[in-house]
């Protein structure tokens, strides 16, 4: 016989802990195993209709975690939005203090930093950092390509502001003020994607002078279109062509859109995810050599 697929009011939708809903009679162990559930890891379930990602990942880890835990880093900026930060199979990051005593757990990395209470927030039944100390701490724990694509998200999505970040940098006088400022200065919110954030820090980290996000270009025609890299002062734009772009009605209204850009006297280069992930000293070569054709001088 199929095992039951029985639904308490209490548990639908929620995560929570096998043993306390088998303690107060809503559950048998028989029932924890029916297809109403998923088993997210010791002792922690799920309603099956819940979609797995990172946020379920959180969930589940909090309702084991110490009082004095704080959600952090690549774990607070998915929480705030930015989906491409982390995934289900990902750690969740966890921020404890100091001096606390060590604690450790499967799918879980903490980080010992003391936090003000000015560098947190709840929210939905958890704790995790503002949006502006989750910055800082993505700057500290990640490589600068990797760090500047959630920021550059948080600032797209305006979670947190240039002059926030500035000021934080400004005003900070902890460990870790030069790597920040290097991230920060890196970030921009035009970019529209993570590829392009990529590309973008990319060329900077390179040598490339800094390119402009989404720079308005009038084409003689009064329509304005918005290459997602360029350097105005050289008329050279990069497109990044992601998934999204292969949908027949996309593509060919891109294509048409990029056509009118280099009639009105640009060069665009054109990058493929392919390309980003195993070309990139060729797209380097390629975009050095339009910006030289243009007058750049190394």
């Amino acid at each position: 016989m199929p095992l039951s697929t029985r639904r308490p009011r209490d548990l639908e939708w929620q995560v929570f802990r096998g043993s306390l809903a088998r303690q107060s009679g809503l559950l048998t162990a028989d029932q924890l195993r029916g297809a109403a559930w998923r088993r997210i890891r010791y002792d922690v379930y799920a309603d099956a209709r819940l979609e797995l990602d990172h946020e379920l990942a959180c969930r589940a880890a909090w309702l084991t975690l110490p009082p004095d835990s704080v959600i952090a880093g690549l774990s607070a900026a998915f929480l705030d939005g930015v989906q491409h930060a982390a995934e289900f199979g990902h750690d969740v990051h966890v921020i404890r203090p100091v001096k606390a005593s060590p604690y450790r757990q499967q799918g879980v990395r903490f980080h010992a930093t003391d936090l003000s209470d000015t560098e947190t927030l709840a929210v939905g039944g958890m704790v995790r950092t503002t949006p502006l100390r989750t910055a800082w701490d993505v700057a500290q724990w990640l490589d600068a390509v990797a760090a500047v694509g959630v920021i550059d998200a948080m600032l797209r999505t305006r979670l947190i502001e240039r002059r926030q970040l500035a000021e934080s940098v400004r005003m900070g006088r902890r460990r870790g003020c030069r790597r920040a400022t290097q991230v920060f200065e890196l970030s921009d919110g035009g970019a529209q994607s993570r590829p392009e954030s990529t590309l973008r820090v990319r060329f900077v980290l390179a040598g490339l002078p800094r390119p402009v996000t989404q720079h308005p270009v009038q084409l003689p025609t009064g329509r304005v279109v918005h290459p997602d890299i360029a350097w105005p002062a050289y008329r050279v734009g990069v497109e990044y062509d992601g998934e999204w772009h292969a949908e027949d009605d996309q593509f060919h209204l891109d294509r048409k859109r990029l056509n009118q850009l280099v009639g009105a006297g640009w060069t665009v280069l054109h990058v493929t995810s392919r390309r980003l992930s195993r070309d990139f000293p060729g797209i380097l070569r390629e975009v050095c050599d339009a910006l030289r054709e243009r007058g750049w001088r190394p």
